[in-house]
């Protein structure tokens, strides 16, 4: 009768995650005669005893624990007893696959910047990866006192610290306070290289750390706009032809009050331009022969109502 218990399968094994789990501990601890490791793909298999690894599978299959596991483990491998009763040891199964997750500051950052005297609040956003680095450290420090460890709580512990190192960071490559997306590159890699630092302590890495945007009070955003606005109509000639050619892509498609004005503006810069082109005809036309204009019968030069010429001498008249 014991013996037919004995020979009741038992399948250790990890269902595919749908929560986000980096590691989880094997349920059932009695491991029977006829057990079966099974081992999916972005997964590995830990035996422990006695909180001791015993032996790390990483290959993906289905294996018979009696002959294809106990002979490649630490300690289990000379139990006395045979497999004649179920025996007791710890599998935790470790998820792999680096995961991607979204972040946000949790709070406004306050940055100096000129003009400001109680600092710049900005808010960034962005994305990191994370994935177990180390077995024995995550064992060591976590699963010790775990049976699971998820993605969200790598993100609780990042967004505890990622205020003040984002901080440091972009004060330390921040070039433009106003525009830092320019160097959201070198702050990012700096943000993940420490933040990497940080999460090795429990065998966890950071691969990857992204900002995809950086937030600015509705103020400075409208001093932003009001400075691009003023530099487009610097140059009066530049506005007038950008309503001119915006007039001219509109006209056919009923551009309406923009259109209208636009063609407004077109007429007046040619209404100008026609003065200004009448003027300096009249102007060339002055300077060349001047009204009642004298010349020297003898050298041409222009007399000026003069009683001899400046150039020859000769008298006139």
């Amino acid at each position: 009768m014991g013996f037919i218990k004995n020979q009741l399968l038992n399948v250790v094994e990890w269902n595919e995650d749908k929560e986000g789990v980096l590691f989880k501990k094997w349920d059932n601890t009695e491991i029977k005669k006829g057990s079966k490791l099974i081992i999916r793909p972005g997964q590995d298999a830990i035996f422990l005893h006695n909180g001791a690894i015993e032996g790390v599978f990483e290959d993906d299959g289905e294996y018979d624990i009696e002959t294809e596991i106990i002979p490649f483990l630490t300690t289990l491998k000379s139990f006395k007893f045979g497999f004649n009763s179920p025996f007791k040891a710890e599998v935790l199964f470790i998820n792999t696959r680096e995961h991607t997750v979204k972040w946000g500051t949790k709070n406004a950052i306050n940055l100096q910047a000129p003009g400001l005297p109680g600092g710049m609040p900005i808010r960034a956003f962005g994305t990191f990866s994370c994935k177990i680095g180390d077995h024995d450290v995550l064992i060591d420090k976590v699963a010790g006192i775990k049976n699971t460890y998820s993605v969200e709580d790598v993100k609780e512990r990042i967004i505890a610290n990622l205020d003040q190192v984002l901080m440091s960071w972009i004060a330390r490559e921040g070039k433009d306070m106003f525009n830092l997306q320019i160097n959201a590159r070198d702050i990012a890699e700096g943000v993940r290289s420490d933040l990497d630092t940080d999460m090795a302590k429990i065998g966890i890495s950071i691969t990857e750390f992204t900002i995809e945007s950086f937030s600015y009070p509705e103020e400075v955003k409208k001093m932003q706009e009001k400075a691009a606005a003023q530099s487009m109509v610097t140059d009066a000639n530049k506005y007038t032809q950008m309503a001119m050619a915006d007039a001219m892509a509109n006209g056919g498609n009923g551009g309406g009050m923009a259109t209208d004005m636009a063609g407004m503006a077109m007429g007046m810069a040619m209404g100008q331009q026609m003065a200004q082109n009448m003027m300096g005809g009249a102007a060339s036309a002055g300077a060349a022969a001047p009204a009642g204009a004298k010349f020297c019968p003898n050298c041409g030069t222009p007399t000026g109502g003069a009683n001899f010429c400046s150039n020859c001498g000769t008298k006139l008249g």
